[in-house]
């Protein structure tokens, strides 16, 4: 079972949600990796942000801003995007573009081939 999405305290995720992308994608460059599992983005801008390889597994984008995005190299499993802005989004390969379209329409969990 899923875990409940969670605010946590790792400094580079409170930057996602203060909207300090360029300091986040400065430190992801750098080598910094932070914990994206289990967090809470709802309603968070995210647009400009470089998500390279992270890991955003049980993460709840709920009306969050994704356009641009390129999570294609990232771990979506068990994410949901229920109403988010997504033009623009690259999703990993591996996800069925029927699970991108019941994740955002009814918030469904993706699922991986």
């Amino acid at each position: 079972m899923a875990q409940t999405p969670e605010i946590k305290k790792d400094e580079m995720y409170r930057m996602l949600r203060g909207g300090e992308m360029e300091e986040f994608n400065q430190r992801l460059a750098s080598g910094e990796k932070p914990d994206l599992t289990n967090c809470d983005f709802r309603n968070v801008d995210l647009q400009g942000m470089d998500a390279g390889e992270l890991a955003f597994t049980n993460s709840y984008f709920r009306q969050a801003d994704l356009r641009g995005v390129d999570f294609s190299k990232c771990d979506m499993h068990g994410a949901s995007i229920h109403g988010a802005k997504i033009s623009g989004v690259f999703f990993p390969p591996t996800i069925d573009p029927y699970e991108i379209f019941m994740s955002y329409q009814y918030g469904i969990r993706l699922r991986y081939k």
